[in-house]
């Protein structure tokens, strides 16, 4: 998967003056931040599939895969959504 990100050219300055390499620094920045969100996803389906009988899958991706297949975990837009949904209902 590839993600493109577009910087102004103060921005970029502003990442040398912070970073050795703003390329290695956003590399970094962003797979640390999935490798944070897996390891929550992770210990919430072993914690779904314990407590409901469920066998738990053999490695990490598949964790993360089943989790997303069987509504263990969303994404950040479907909880948004539904978070934006739910509030309108209570406006009604």
């Amino acid at each position: 998967m590839n993600i493109t990100i577009t910087l102004t050219d103060t921005q970029y300055k502003g990442l040398q003056y912070a970073a050795l390499s703003p390329e290695d620094w956003a590399t970094n920045a962003v797979t640390e931040r999935a490798r944070i969100a897996n390891d929550e996803i992770v210990k919430t389906t072993v914690e779904y599939c314990l407590d409901n009988g469920v066998q738990v899958p053999a490695t990490r991706e598949e964790i993360v895969a089943y989790a997303f297949a069987n509504g263990v975990v969303k994404t950040a837009a479907e909880r948004q959504a539904e978070a934006e949904a739910l509030m309108a209902s209570m406006e009604a």
